[in-house]
């Protein structure tokens, strides 16, 4: 069953060094302050796993957390690069970078396998592409029945889960409404999984027709964290901050710029520091 703990204790017990973590969140309720956190605690060697790596992996990236990225895009949402994930694999700084690029489609079908406790996902696509010339772990199999190939690729079954959801249970239910992304398939295929939550509430009330809710018997450990997807957003709790993301393109520009960025922002300051976003707006996203 789920077990409450403050940030910095969920981070302990479900990120070591040299693991794998899928920090997920598509647009909305991307888990921000649990990766400040995994950065103030100094994590390395981490094999870093998300469909759509954006600033909070170019803050892990350029803090020396990562060694590996499996990843299906990359980049700074509406504005362009992410420069310390470029820095690191053009350059090796601050240390090398390997990456596995897939498709989104490989991806999502991925993290269902893993979900499933299947060895790998199969499915249409990767025909007439050039991924799979760079990328080894994409692969084939002919179909028993049908006689068609099909693409594989290996499950994805990280050692560790990190996703932000909007309220808890005091039960350790999680629920996620809005636009949601693998969330739900990347903690079912986690050994170990971290929920940082908007709210902890009694109930979860009237909900959506997209609502998710993950039970408390799939997590391992709940967080709460007010404000924890900022600059993302949490739908019905506050904006994404588009302003944040254009100005990350200049802050993240120079290694310079950065580092005095994460000691002023990240290495300096606790997960307090989200709940002043959460409580800037009520509106819906």
């Amino acid at each position: 069953m789920a077990e409450f703990v403050s940030l910095a204790q969920g981070i302990e017990a479900v990120v070591s060094d040299g693991c794998s973590v899928a920090m997920e969140g598509f647009t909305h309720l991307i888990p921000h302050a649990a990766g400040h956190e995994t950065i103030r605690q100094g994590k390395r060697r981490l094999t870093l796993i998300r469909m759509t790596p954006d600033l909070i992996y170019d803050q892990l990236i350029g803090t020396g957390c990562a060694e590996k990225l499996i990843f299906s895009w990359g980049g700074n949402p509406g504005v362009g690069s992410l420069h310390r994930f470029r820095d690191a694999v053009e350059n090796g700084w601050p240390h090398k970078l390997e990456i596995e690029e897939h498709s989104h489609a490989a991806m999502a079908n991925a993290y269902e396998a893993g979900a499933a406790n299947l060895p790998f996902a199969a499915f249409r696509g990767y025909k007439g592409v050039d991924l799979p010339s760079v990328n080894p772990q994409i692969r084939s199999v002919t179909c028993p029945y049908s006689g068609e190939v099909l693409a594989t690729v290996p499950a994805i079954r990280p050692d560790a889960a990190i996703i932000h959801a909007l309220k808890a249970d005091r039960e350790g239910n999680v629920l996620l409404e809005g636009i949601v992304g693998v969330q739900k398939e990347a903690v079912l295929a986690a050994k170990r999984s971290l929920v940082t939550v908007e709210e902890i509430v009694d109930d979860f009330g009237p909900r959506n027709a997209n609502a998710v809710i993950l039970p408390s018997w799939a997590v391992t450990a709940i967080a709460h964290v007010p404000g924890g997807a900022y600059p993302s957003y949490a739908h019905g709790y506050y904006k994404r901050a588009n302003d944040f993301y254009i100005a990350w393109d200049k802050i993240a520009r120079e290694r310079d710029t950065f580092l005095s960025w994460i000691k002023d922002n990240v290495l300096d300051k606790g997960p307090d520091v989200f709940a002043r976003h959460a409580l800037s707006t009520r509106e819906a996203a």
